[in-house]
């Protein structure tokens, strides 16, 4: 557990943090319609996937790497473990210059999110789970905080863009029903955290890019909090094209009435 957090920092410090408000418009580049890149991402991803694979020597399925190759994501499925990496997790953050931005690497065996990293740079906090042994904040234990009483003071995140127009319409009708529902933080490596912690009490995501959740997935579920599909099933990483939506919530209960709310008839 300790290398790979090592990892993660050292390829941030390298790759990453130098280019924090320092990029060039050379170093940004747009890798699909509406999606972008930096030399940062590459970079960072490059030095994790090899100090990985000298760790374990199984496949690295990269966010770059899959963008260049998406076949490679099929290893997800097809081999008994795997590593996943977001080299920068919230890259239009981290070009804009917030310091919304993550690093993160999971591990995935037979299909589950067996260990996770969450390193970030700004805060200079390593967030990490293990399945079946808790979730942790720079070495210390992490225990999600009970939810408010009533969803009238729970604060949310609801996360429409890939929502269809009527999804997008319900849903966001009712969100009334709550006390605080944001637009999220445009960065998993920084919203999961924050919920595993109690900043936040819900987040439903639509698309679901392996990279982005697993790390997440499992520090919530480590830390107390239930991260799960809409149809209840526990979250598995999943090649890119599965969007059937996810909600993290901070524990069962609280999951169930936020799914009820915002689902169910505006009326």
């Amino acid at each position: 557990m300790d290398r790979v957090a090592e990892i993660l920092a050292e390829a941030s410090a390298e790759a990453v943090e130098p280019r924090f408000r320092a990029l060039t418009a050379g170093e940004v580049m747009e890798k699909a319609p509406g999606e972008v890149v930096t030399i940062a991402d590459r970079e960072a991803e490059a030095i994790i996937e090899r100090r990985l694979r000298e760790l374990l020597p199984v496949p690295v399925v990269g966010e770059e790497a899959v963008a260049a190759d998406p076949a490679l994501a099929r290893a997800l499925h097809s081999e008994p473990a795997v590593w996943l990496v977001d080299p920068v997790d919230g890259t239009s953050n981290f070009i804009a210059g917030r310091p919304d931005y993550a690093v993160m690497a999971s591990l995935v065996r037979s299909g589950q999110t067996v260990a996770s990293w969450i390193w970030q740079p700004s805060n200079a906090v390593c967030y990490t789970a293990e399945l079946g042994a808790g979730a942790w904040r720079n070495g210390h234990r992490l225990t999600r905080p009970p939810a408010p009483a009533t969803p009238a003071k729970w604060r949310g995140a609801v996360k429409s863009r890939f929502l269809n127009p009527e999804q997008r319409r319900r849903v966001e009708a009712n969100t009334a029903a709550f006390g605080e529902v944001s637009p999220g933080r445009h960065a998993a490596g920084i919203e999961y955290p924050e919920l595993a912690e109690g900043g936040l009490d819900f987040i439903l995501y639509w698309r679901t890019l392996p990279w982005d959740h697993a790390p997440g997935s499992l520090l919530v579920s480590e830390a107390g909090g239930v991260s799960a599909r809409l149809d209840g099933s526990p979250y598995r990483p999943e090649a890119p094209g599965c969007e059937n939506g996810l909600l993290v919530a901070a524990d069962r209960e609280t999951w169930e009435r936020t799914r009820a709310i915002l689902l169910g008839p505006e009326d």
